[in-house]
């Protein structure tokens, strides 16, 4: 398939910069079968069934983008680092401007310090810090700020809300760049009435990495190369995947990564306990092996994101669905309005 055939026309003003005050007050389209609701987060129960299985993922965004000063011998620079992913002892990031470092350049930030291990022909650079673990994120969380999408950041930049809005309720894991968005809706209360209704959840791992705002620039997009991103589904995750699905419950990952993560981990069907780095590509054509449906929010026109829920639900209902989101003026993107895409037939 060409690229061309994953575009749409988009109005700047359907871009949502900030989230709604309350996370599950956000529009949801319901697409089950061929019926179609417009309904609210808050209102998801309605559309699950006890049995049924949400997967999260539990990554948690770190604040990776950092504005320093390259030193070198006495000069000294203005310079601006966004973290990409931990590599080892090291962190793959990059760097405004990339050019003018050169490798043994220090690089002082508030509270933090790093030196130029290496570079690559791709722009990425390699950084050794002056604290590791726990003291390395700790001073991260005073020295970096939210890497907010490019469609946000370009509009406005990071704040203090941002630290806490775009981050889901149940973030535990450090190391993602990009939030679980669709995760983004979720606030204890819809997740103890969903509980209380019988729907159950697990949390699976998957750091979100720059691919995800990656264009794909090849026409054919058997050509693209994913970006591969480190994940992690634990025994315990991959038993209740399991299990719901021998007792006839469906499986619906709640975000792209979390469907991305758990279809690399099947094999024939069944769920394995998994830890690497995952560049699995879903596009039409695809058969999925675990997820029986998608909860996710409105992505960028021609994204591998747009590919995966077309893989889904087929390409011309999602046309479909957008050109009428669009009608209705749902909010897109990362801090938008959420779906709900089941496939199979309605009831």
């Amino acid at each position: 398939m060409q690229l061309s055939d994953f575009d749409f026309e988009l109005d700047d003003s359907l871009i949502a910069l900030r989230p709604l005050a309350t996370r599950s007050a956000s529009r949801l389209f319901v697409q089950d079968g061929a019926t179609r609701h417009h309904a609210q987060v808050s209102d998801l129960g309605q559309f699950l069934r006890p049995g049924d299985m949400l997967v999260f993922n539990d990554t948690k965004v770190i604040p990776a983008r950092l504005f320093g000063k390259r030193i070198r011998g006495d000069i000294e620079a203005k310079i601006e680092i966004t973290l990409t992913k931990e590599d080892g002892p090291m962190w793959q990031a990059l760097a405004k401007p990339a050019r003018k470092l050169a490798i043994g350049d220090r690089i002082v930030f508030d509270g933090l310090e790093a030196v130029v291990e290496g570079k690559s022909d791709t722009g990425t650079i390699f950084l050794s810090f002056s604290k590791t673990g726990p003291e390395f994120f700790a001073a991260l969380a005073t020295a970096g700020v939210m890497p907010l999408p490019p469609y946000i950041a370009a509009k406005r930049p990071a704040d203090a809300t941002d630290n806490l809005s775009y981050q889901t309720v149940f973030a535990r894991n450090e190391g993602a760049i990009a939030a679980p968005t669709a995760s983004l809706h979720f606030d204890e209360a819809l997740l103890k009435s969903l509980a209380d209704q019988g729907v159950g959840s697990t949390f699976v791992t998957l750091h979100v990495g720059i691919g995800t705002f990656l264009p794909v620039k090849v026409d054919d997009i058997a050509d693209h190369v994913m970006h591969a991103e480190w994940g992690q589904v634990t025994a315990q995750a991959a038993d209740a995947i399991n299990q719901t699905r021998k007792e006839g419950g469906r499986i619906i990952p709640v975000g792209t990564t979390a469907l991305r993560l758990i279809e690399t981990a099947a094999k024939g069907g069944q769920m394995q306990p998994w830890t690497g780095d995952t560049d699995i590509f879903i596009t039409p054509g695809y058969r999925f092996q675990i997820a029986n449906g998608l909860m996710t929010n409105f992505h960028l026109p021609k994204s591998t994101l747009m590919m995966l829920v077309s893989a889904l639900m087929g390409p011309e209902m999602i046309k479909d669905i957008y050109d009428e989101a669009i009608a209705q003026k749902y909010r897109f993107f990362s801090y938008g309005d959420a779906s709900l895409l089941l496939p199979g037939p309605s009831g």
